[in-house]
């Protein structure tokens, strides 16, 4: 994944049917031979299943050393499937070998037998919808959008259409411009997309337009030189005025979708762990809002490092996650809650993270002028605010 970006995956759960209910071909379906990476293999396509997905039985007759399951299929595969699809398709099961579960690290052995049942390949082509795009900067080389909120930023299983990605293609295409022509790192369905956020994470993002920004703007977060910061109200009072969180972060040990602070007890974590740092600043507190003794703060966020999910998972751990992140312990606020009603849900505020991309530094790609671009609040984060505001002196 990019860097510096906080990224959430909405696949949905593919499902399998019983080996029984599986149709065997006839025999002339198959096909012997020795694959690209120099295994002798024998390729049988069975028949697709009612739910559209393709099943593909791979018997190995003659195994090289080393070969990792997820490895061997992202090259086997081509641009087909990402190598993290491919995993998580291992992960959920619909990849077997000798019909088991196994790990994406499984080292394919002679006499393997791998079952795939995977969803058909997409096209390639990425249709236009003329979803908004809120534009703060374009030219030649790159477009900053100001995302809002319940928007993905690219086409993905599961989400084929209604993204980012399929609104650039249209405002592209009013343009006299084929989203096409916009270069790739390799993945058919993210052109141009150098970074993401969360569905539900508004604020700004860079497209590259051309090739050499792609490279550059890419270089640029791989060494950590673009500078986002990003706004928040959380639950609570934090504490310190500024501080650092610096703690690794691994896949939730229970809950695939998750992420998780690693707590350093000395004990094997069951999920690999990356270095996560982000550093906070308090810029306001509110104590005792409405009738209630609930408080809240709003925080600027700088994260250094950029893991999924960084910034939400880091102040889940602080004892403080971000009002409307039901994931990590938010939940949606609503006005009877602040006015001594906790039972009653009336009047929402806002029922998403309360997180905003609210700046980003880089250099341009092509004149490498220092470049500071802003994203103005979205309207929920705004109005929840000022009401915070308003019932906090209440209380004065």
């Amino acid at each position: 994944m990019p860097a510096n970006h906080d990224n959430l995956a909405d696949d949905e759960e593919a499902g399998t049917l019983p080996p029984d209910d599986l149709a065997e071909p006839a025999p002339d379906a198959r096909e012997s031979r020795t694959d690209a990476d120099g295994m002798d293999v024998v390729e049988t396509p069975l028949e697709v299943e009612a739910d559209g997905l393709e099943h593909l039985r791979i018997d190995i007759r003659r195994a090289l050393p080393g070969r990792r399951l997820d490895k061997y299929l992202s090259g086997r595969l081509g641009k087909s499937f990402s190598r993290t699809s491919l995993q998580n398709y291992i992960r959920e099961g619909n990849v077997t070998v000798n019909s088991r579960t196994v790990k994406p690290s499984y080292i394919i052995r002679t006499s393997d037998s791998i079952d795939m049942m995977l969803p058909p390949v997409r096209p390639h082509e990425i249709p236009a919808e003329p979803i908004p795009l809120d534009v703060v900067y374009e030219d030649d080389d790159l477009l900053a959008i100001n995302k809002q909120a319940n928007l993905i930023v690219h086409p993905a299983r599961g989400n084929w259409t209604g993204t980012l990605v399929n609104g650039l293609a249209h405002y592209f295409k009013l343009r006299w411009r084929d989203i096409s022509e916009l270069p790739t790192s390799g993945e058919a369905f993210r052109p141009g997309i150098v970074h993401r956020l969360d569905r539900d994470t508004t604020g700004i993002m860079l497209v590259a337009k051309s090739e050499l920004a792609l490279w550059r703007l890419g270089k640029q977060f791989e060494h950590r030189q673009v500078h986002k910061t990003y706004t928040a109200i959380v639950h609570g009072l934090v504490r310190l005025d500024e501080d650092v969180i610096d703690m690794p972060i691994g896949r939730h040990p229970k809950i695939r979708e998750k992420y998780a602070v690693h707590r350093l007890t000395g004990q094997p974590y069951p999920a690999t762990t990356k270095p996560a740092v982000t550093r906070y600043k308090v810029l306001r507190r509110l104590e005792r809002v409405g009738l209630s003794n609930a408080g809240f703060t709003l925080v600027e966020l700088y994260p250094q490092t950029g893991r999924t999910h960084q910034l939400r998972v880091h102040m889940s751990y602080l004892g403080h996650p971000i009002i409307g992140d039901k994931m990590y312990g938010g939940g949606p606020l609503y006005r009877s809650q602040l006015m001594g009603h906790p039972e009653v849900a009336e009047g929402p505020l806002i029922t998403r993270q309360a997180l905003h991309a609210h700046t980003i530094e880089f250099r341009h790609p092509r004149t490498q002028e220092r470049m500071h671009l802003e994203a103005a609040w979205p309207a929920d984060f705004t109005e929840t605010l000022a009401e915070l505001d308003r019932l906090h002196e209440m209380r004065r």
